[in-house]
């Protein structure tokens, strides 16, 4: 057993560089289509040297209570976030929200984000039982079913949470596969027509006093151009930051992000996009951010008295190999 090891910041720095680690603003628990407890999620990060965290489940708050407790017992300065679905020129858009104001202050009674979670929680009801019918032809038998019981009985199930009930049944080899031939983008199984506007989302995290965050703008498959005009009516839309590295993407085309979120005086983030361990991501783990002026998203004027105020104060114990 070597000694305790401590988080690696006391405080975030106030640029890129390659060499910053221990943050991670976006992740995913069973709360949405994570595979692990919000509170296992938080040990994880615990054990990965992760002293500022985000739990972005999408379209739903319902794990962030569990994840601060679990948090605070670990040192973890853990920011309220979720991430919500939208759609842009027929293009689903996944849009990050920071919320420093934390999940009661978000879920008051009648405030626009509880009201918009609802709306959002329907809507994956009705697309889930879409999604049933279209993979029930493919031979998916009780689809609906067989996904609820990957996403714990929920009824508001994801993607993901069909991919597993395929790999399951045989139909695909894995959950790659099951993306890549049925669930992905343009396939049989992308049904975005039910999410709201892009302009609409951002609104509600602007009324919620949030930081709209728009998460892997890289993984669209949009042209420079394509890319540009999402950034723009991102912006138009009241949009302020972006996600400069989400998981581990390609070295080149990050650094020309930076340069697009510069030209348009946006904040950037970043976040590993942890959805389940055995494969390459892990809490804290991405692409190393390039150097950049670009401002990060912890400095942003509605978030950054919740950083100033916060410090990683965990430590955790490794086991010598």
């Amino acid at each position: 057993m070597t000694p305790t090891q401590s988080f690696p910041l006391a405080a975030l720095p106030e640029r890129f560089h390659p060499e910053l680690s221990g943050i991670d603003l976006h992740m995913h628990s069973i709360a949405s289509d994570g595979a692990l407890a919000p509170a296992q999620l938080m040990k994880l990060c615990a054990d990965k040297a992760v002293g500022w965290a985000a739990l972005t489940d999408h379209d739903t708050l319902d794990g962030v209570a569990e994840a601060r407790q679990a948090a605070e017992a670990h040192g973890i300065a853990l920011l309220c976030g979720v991430e919500l679905s939208t759609q842009w020129a027929g293009v689903g858009i996944h849009v990050v929200a920071l919320l420093p104001g934390g999940e009661a202050q978000a879920l008051v009674e009648g405030s626009p984000m509880a009201e918009a979670l609802r709306l959002l929680e329907r809507a994956r009801c009705e697309r889930a039982e879409r999604i049933a019918v279209r993979l029930e032809k493919l031979g998916l038998e009780d689809a609906l079913a067989r996904a609820q019981r990957h996403a714990g009985g929920r009824a508001a199930v994801g993607r993901p949470h069909f991919a597993r009930a395929m790999v399951e049944a045989g139909l695909v080899a894995d959950q790659a596969q099951a993306f890549k031939r049925f669930l992905g983008a343009g396939k049989l199984g992308d049904i975005k027509a039910l999410w709201p506007e892009l302009e609409q989302v951002v609104g509600w995290i602007r009324q919620a006093s949030g930081v709209a965050v728009l998460a892997h703008p890289l993984r669209y498959g949009l042209t420079r151009r394509r890319l540009g005009l999402l950034l723009d009516a991102f912006s138009a839309a009241g949009g302020e930051a972006a996600e400069l590295v989400s998981g581990y993407q390609n070295p080149d085309r990050g650094r020309d992000l930076a340069r697009l979120l510069g030209e348009r005086s946006m904040y950037a983030s970043l976040g590993s996009d942890f959805h389940a361990p055995g494969g390459p991501l892990a809490p804290g783990r991405y692409s190393p951010p390039p150097s950049s002026s670009v401002a990060p998203v912890w400095r942003h004027p509605r978030l950054a008295e919740w950083f100033d105020e916060r410090r990683p104060r965990g430590s955790i114990q490794e086991t010598s190999a």
